[in-house]
């Protein structure tokens, strides 16, 4: 008798919870840029950072390697990458291994970095939702703010580096919108929030053969 082969369990969408992930870390980041060190320091940030939108996110972009999702992937192994780069920098101002004075130059690059591919990201999300387009929108907008800002050495809390936190937390908001959509558009099994059809392109063939209960038209 030939052995047969059982086919793969389904995976759930990890989706919802790599934005969730990212939306909060956005979120706090994004204050602490609004109010400044005196408010709001960077050691709030840092276990956010570390384990929701650093290790959390990460697990999410792995899942969505599983579920062949490309897009998903590169998008939150990226980011959550991001969020732990910046907690172990974090680590090397607030244990002085880094002086103050080189910190605005040493963000401003890594923002810079992190910005090309949120550009291009940007372009091609596009391809995905009305909802994931404008929430990579705002972050391509929060990510140039806070460049000017720390090339110029304006400090969290003044100038554009704090106009560039209002943009961010409204990049939180649409990342948690979206997320909160894949969640009950999945447990639902029909679009209670939608989030708007992609604005070019047909769907790919795994998305096709795929598709997931959050995409509408």
């Amino acid at each position: 008798m030939a052995e047969e082969t059982k086919a793969a369990p389904a995976v759930a969408d990890p989706a919802p919870l790599g934005l969730a992930a990212f939306a909060a870390t956005t979120f706090v980041l994004s204050v602490h840029n609004v109010v400044g060190d005196k408010t709001l320091g960077l050691l709030a940030f840092f276990g956010v950072a570390l384990f929701y939108g650093g290790i959390a996110q990460f697990a999410a972009g792995m899942w969505e390697f599983k579920n062949k999702n490309v897009f998903g992937a590169t998008a939150f192994t990226t980011y959550a990458a991001f969020w732990l780069a910046l907690a172990a920098y974090v680590t090397l101002v607030i244990t002085g291994k880094e002086p103050i004075s080189d910190v605005p130059p040493a963000l401003a690059y890594t923002l810079l970095a992190f910005a090309i591919f949120t550009t291009y990201v940007w372009l091609w999300s596009s391809r995905t939702s009305k909802a994931l387009f404008a929430t990579f929108t705002l972050l391509e907008i929060t990510f140039a703010l806070l460049i000017i800002g720390n090339f110029n050495n304006v400090l969290a809390g003044d100038g554009i580096v704090a106009i560039g936190g209002w943009v961010g937390i409204a990049t939180a908001a649409a990342a948690w919108y979206c997320s909160s959509a894949g969640l009950i558009n999945t447990m639902a099994g029909r679009v209670i929030l939608p989030v708007g059809s992609a604005l070019w392109g047909a769907p790919s063939p795994v998305a096709a053969a795929a598709p997931r209960a959050q995409a509408t038209t």
